[in-house]
């Protein structure tokens, strides 16, 4: 059997695991009374939902759905916040079992010792532990709930002044509006695109940049918001480049020319949107009669995510002294084929990671789980003469909201140095 099956499968045996250790141990912490009996409604609800969202993620990834909508979103919501509550509560059962486990065979093994060898019996579970766990579980559920009703449409506009000391005087002050990752067939309706759209253009952009991932499989997701998108608009126009979610792989086809030309409709509809799409190509920004360059490349990443970045290509015609703005979805196109490559590139702008849409940023800390898989994850990175940033994303992708990694409009005014 194939990952793709015994996954599934694995995935599911381990949910009902779960849900019967919680069901024993809710029991072993109120005993009876309403109590229980609330408890165990709230949990007979929660595999419920369960249930009914893996029907719905078998029926998107079968193609049957292709579009999310607000019911959708709350039971996938609901499921992964449920999860994460339910196995919170189950680390506090698991150490008290253990404990009573561990007691229990050092009493067995006494007893084989004593004159009358009489066996013991296993401690009843201390009621005042799964009561702890419940208070401590109750942390994640408000934080997973608050996430998809509230965290994905609290957009934040990130600011930042970048010095560079070879920038064209012309541009001292060019303010650059990056977006990345709208997974428009995410979203329940256009609400949430319209209030970021009117951020994106309170900041006043010169430059409009989005840096891939527009739909999550198929072009049609993008259909009902073409015209918020054409909307926008930058002095010295708006550019975009392709994410991995944009190419249909994560889908099955009936043909590769049916995948071949869902790729060709949603290029069509960048350019119905006004984005002057860059597959591995550049283009010349002028003002005041001097120019920098702008460089985009198709996606780049490490497998499994595909590789159609052409950098080289993508660079064709730029000058050795030429100030160069590159877009490139994937950040680990950096650190592979950006920063070794012949030609200085003096700014590079990518999304792709989300920031894991949960993690904690606070002065002098942050982490998010995307961290164990790409070192360059969110924010400014700064090696030598060259600059990275890595946007978190305008939209989501699979938990509908973001916990402490906020969707993101990212501004940024040149400078020299």
């Amino acid at each position: 059997m194939s990952f793709r099956v015994l996954f599934p499968i694995f995935f599911i045996l381990v949910i009902i695991g779960l849900d019967f250790y919680v069901i024993k141990g809710l029991r072993s912490t109120f005993r009876v009374g309403w109590p229980l009996r609330i408890a165990l409604i709230v949990e007979w609800t929660s595999i419920l939902v369960t249930a009914v969202t893996f029907v719905g993620i078998i029926m998107t990834f079968s193609g049957i759905i292709t579009r999310q909508n607000a019911f959708t979103n709350l039971l996938t919501g609901l499921t992964l916040t449920f999860f994460v509550t339910k196995l919170t509560f189950a680390v506090f059962l698991f150490g008290e079992d253990l404990v009573r486990g561990v007691v229990w065979v050092g009493q067995q093994i006494a007893a084989l010792f004593r004159s009358d060898g009489e066996a013991v019996s296993l401690a009843s579970r201390r009621k005042f532990v799964g009561q702890i766990g419940l208070v401590v579980a109750a942390i994640p559920f408000s934080g997973f709930f608050y996430g998809f009703v509230r965290g994905i449409y609290d957009f934040k506009v990130h600011r930042m002044r970048l010095a560079f000391p070879d920038l064209p005087p012309a541009f001292a002050g060019f303010r650059i509006v990056q977006i990345s990752d709208i997974h428009s067939g995410s979203f329940a309706n256009g609400n949430v695109l319209e209030k970021g759209a009117r951020i994106i253009m309170e900041q006043d952009p010169d430059l409009i940049l989005f840096t891939g991932d527009m739909v999550n499989n198929i072009a049609p997701e993008i259909e009902p918001y073409l015209d918020i998108l054409a909307g926008l608009s930058g002095k010295y126009g708006k550019y975009a480049v392709l994410g991995n979610h944009d190419y249909g792989v994560y889908r099955s086809w009936s043909s590769p020319e049916a995948k071949a030309a869902n790729l060709e409709k949603l290029k069509g509809h960048h350019k119905t949107m006004g984005f002057d799409l860059l597959n591995n190509e550049n283009r010349v920004i002028e003002k005041e009669g001097q120019r920098i360059r702008l460089v985009g490349v198709e996606n780049w990443g490490d497998p499994p995510f595909p590789q159609h970045g052409d950098l080289d290509r993508a660079l064709e015609g730029v000058a050795e002294d030429e100030f160069v703005v590159l877009m490139s979805h994937d950040p680990t196109h950096w650190d592979a084929k950006v920063r070794p490559g012949a030609k200085q590139v003096h700014l590079t702008l990518s999304g792709h990671t989300h920031g894991a849409q949960i993690g904690v940023e606070i002065p002098g800390f942050r982490f998010s789980p995307v961290q164990l898989r790409y070192s360059r994850w969110a924010g400014l990175y700064e090696e030598a003469d060259e600059k990275l940033y890595v946007n978190r994303g305008f939209g989501f992708i699979g938990y509908p909201g973001r916990i402490g990694i906020w969707p993101e409009i990212t501004v940024i005014e040149l400078a020299r140095a």
